[in-house]
């Protein structure tokens, strides 16, 4: 049976023990909820991929507290690297390193790299401060399912998985890190998150953005694969296009379909009578809203009807890249 437990001294102890016996640990942080290992354990890392059905050449990220010595992992760190820590850390980004070599191979997926992330989630701090090690974590959710923002999320997936689940409450952002390559001249953004491009360029000038090519080797978590995704039907329309939504939702229901429509504050202007989930109107709240609101709709729809939202930039990225590719397609920004 799986336990879910507030951040306690209890639980912290009871989480520690777990995790110097190999097992994994489901905690919060300020993005998603982690599934998390130690990372220098080969044994324990490969239970992450086993767990949520992971393919194995999806790289995971390292999870550190504040005050851990990241020069026991990576192999330099870049002075862009060191401003950007600066100013958004402790927080929703991540940035990809030379690796020493240090953790286990199977975290990386065998790649030169490594990824670290310090969360600034209290829970997640004290968690990692308490068992003192990397923390290996991908999100805590069956791979390419709808990521999770609070511990009954987890639970729904990984119950009789994992033992432990760490409750600290429903994640404030809603969305995974940003991820930024730092091996290079310039920062370059690997995954869009709630630390936009256009963040990153005005703290140190340059900021590049790579996109991934099928048949590619996966640079970070989220590139590969369908990912995000609810299990009902799902399908999606630009703005523009609403005319479109709103003619395939009135063709389902009066089928007897049960549909919903989920767009943001703009597209609900269309909507009418129509039973719809509205995601806000600024990106933030759309970001934190994003994946309750995908699972709320695969729990009481059989098909969820998006209507995007008209704004791509910015935060908007990392909203668009898990929106549509959580109606499998690609998003490039």
């Amino acid at each position: 049976m799986t336990k879910i437990l507030p951040v306690t001294e209890d639980s912290l102890k009871e989480a520690k023990s777990l995790i110097l016996k190999g097992e994994t640990v489901a905690f919060p942080t300020e993005t998603v909820y982690g599934l998390g290992a130690n990372a220098y354990n080969t044994v324990a890392v490969n239970k992450i991929f086993e767990i949520k059905g992971r393919p194995n050449d999806n790289p995971l990220i390292v999870h550190v507290h504040k005050d851990f010595d990241i020069s026991a992992l990576v192999d330099g760190v870049p002075g862009y690297a060191k401003i950007l820590a600066k100013k958004f850390l402790p927080g929703p980004l991540t940035m990809v390193y030379k690796s020493k070599g240090t953790v286990s191979s199977a975290v990386s997926c065998g790649l030169d790299t490594l990824a670290v992330r310090i969360p600034s989630h209290e829970g997640a701090q004290r968690f990692l401060k308490y068992v003192g090690l990397p923390i290996a974590a991908p999100s805590a959710n069956i791979s390419k399912h709808v990521s999770p923002t609070s511990a009954e999320h987890v639970l729904a997936d990984l119950n009789g998985k994992i033992d432990l689940i760490l409750d600290g409450g429903v994640c404030s952002g809603g969305i995974e890190s940003t991820v930024l390559d730092c091996t290079g001249e310039i920062p370059v953004v690997l995954r869009s998150g709630l630390i936009s491009r256009e963040m990153v360029e005005e703290a140190v000038g340059a900021c590049g953005e790579y996109v991934y090519k099928e048949g590619g080797v996966a640079r970070s978590p989220g590139m590969r694969y369908k990912h995000y995704a609810p299990r009902c039907r799902t399908e999606m329309f630009e703005l523009s296009e609403y005319k479109k939504a709103l003619a395939l939702y009135d063709a389902e229901a009066e089928k007897g379909v049960s549909v919903c429509i989920i767009c943001d504050a703009d597209g609900k202007k269309f909507v009418g009578d129509r039973k719809y989930m509205c995601l806000g109107s600024k990106p933030e709240e759309m970001a934190a809203n994003l994946y309750s609101e995908l699972r709320e709709g695969e729990n009481t729809c059989e098909l969820l009807v998006v209507i995007s939202p008209g704004e791509h930039k910015g935060v908007m990225a990392g909203v668009m890249n898990r929106l549509t590719k959580a109606c499998g397609k690609r998003y490039e920004n």
